[in-house]
């Protein structure tokens, strides 16, 4: 039988495939239970905005045409939102898709891209299908009184070398929940060379409070190396439609463009994108509720003498004091999914995303119960 894999690309040759959570439906015909709940995936509890799915609702009949492969009503009211030209918005299948792009666009092998450790998975998946080098910064260290495992920027900085095109960041990140500030954020920026492409990945943007967003517009504004991306699969719950978007000095969106798949957002999921960002109430509430769900668990997990990351995003990670898999195994047969990390070299922690408060106590009760 012919051995398929040696005839990849190196770098897909060495590629893991990423893990998404576990479905409920999967857990539960496994284990014949009822009533599973998932809190692996980050995704909202409340769902979308009503307005989003009647707006989805209103176009599922004209799918038997190509949606809009420039996404032009969604693409203008993101402009006009973030107070950018047009031009400077590239549409995604998700913000990973437009770091996907990313990667196409200005890495090859010759070439290397840094991101610091316990960053999102998707980051090294992009750098290895590229086939290059991926040189990974130190994170602080967990006696960091300020920030344990946070993106040491500094350390970033100083891996940046004469290949380097391309470096990845998350404020919030992904899966410890670690934040930088504003002022943190442009001291970075300014000993970033030019020529380097910094993408700021701002999934869990809409989570953190109001004192620590940074200033979307200036940033663009002051550093055209600067891509940041968005998504809507996390506040405003449209995770199963697959849209994002990325905000860009019109350079660098004319490049990502080039590269982006022809209709690569669809019909259904422009239309409730677009909805959902007039529905601002929908998103206050939601981040009234991940507010009240954080200090949930961080008030439990201090009473359990459970070290955990503190976090303004809408997951909490938690060091169950021991190798972390027999602990989520434990918890499936609760009926419970979270999400464990060893893979981003975090053996001994859970993600656990922040659900409704009944949904939360029962993590908490399974976490109890198991330990």
């Amino acid at each position: 039988m012919n051995d398929f894999l040696k005839y990849a690309a190196p770098g897909v040759q060495k590629i893991n495939p990423y893990q998404p959570g576990k479905p409920v439906e999967e857990l539960e015909r496994e284990l014949g239970i009822k009533n599973a709940i998932k809190l692996a995936s980050n995704e909202n509890p409340l769902g979308p905005s009503q307005k989003a799915i009647e707006a989805a609702s209103d176009v599922i009949g004209s799918v038997n045409y190509y949606p809009d492969g420039a996404g032009h009503k969604l693409s203008k009211a993101l402009a006009e939102k973030h107070n950018v030209d047009k031009t400077s918005i590239t549409l995604g299948n998700g913000s990973n898709d437009i770091l996907e792009l990313i990667g196409r666009a200005f890495l090859i092998s010759s070439s290397s891209a840094v991101y610091s450790e316990y960053s999102f998975a998707v980051y090294p998946l992009v750098v290895q299908a590229a086939g290059a080098e991926a040189r990974v910064a130190k994170a602080y260290l967990p006696e960091h009184s300020d920030m344990p495992y946070g993106h040491d920027l500094d350390a970033i900085v100083k891996k940046i070398s004469s290949t380097t095109r391309v470096v990845f960041i998350a404020n919030p990140n992904n899966p410890t929940g670690t934040w930088f500030n504003q002022d943190e954020l442009n001291g970075f920026l300014k000993k970033v060379p030019d020529d380097v492409i910094v993408v700021l990945d701002e999934a869990y943007f809409e989570y953190m409070p109001d004192g620590f967003k940074p200033d979307t517009q200036a940033l663009i504004n002051s550093y055209k190396n600067l891509v940041i991306t968005r998504t809507f699969s996390k506040i405003y719950g449209l995770a199963g439609l697959r849209i994002g978007y990325s905000i860009s000095h019109p350079d660098i969106a004319d490049i990502l463009n080039r590269v982006r798949q022809p209709f690569n957002t669809n019909m259904p999921a422009q239309a409730a994108a677009l909805a959902a960002i007039d529905d601002e109430a929908h998103v206050l509430e939601s981040a009234a509720l991940n507010a009240l769900g954080l200090k949930q668990y961080a008030s439990e997990f201090k009473q359990m003498g459970l070290m955990f990351i503190p976090s303004i995003a809408n997951f909490i990670a938690v060091n169950v004091s021991q190798n972390a898999m027999p602990v989520y195994d434990a918890l499936l047969k609760e009926g419970v999914i979270v999400r464990p990390v060893g893979s981003y070299n975090m053996p001994d922690f859970l993600r656990i995303t922040v659900g409704n408060q009944q949904q939360n106590e029962r993590v908490l009760a399974a976490l109890k119960k198991v330990l």
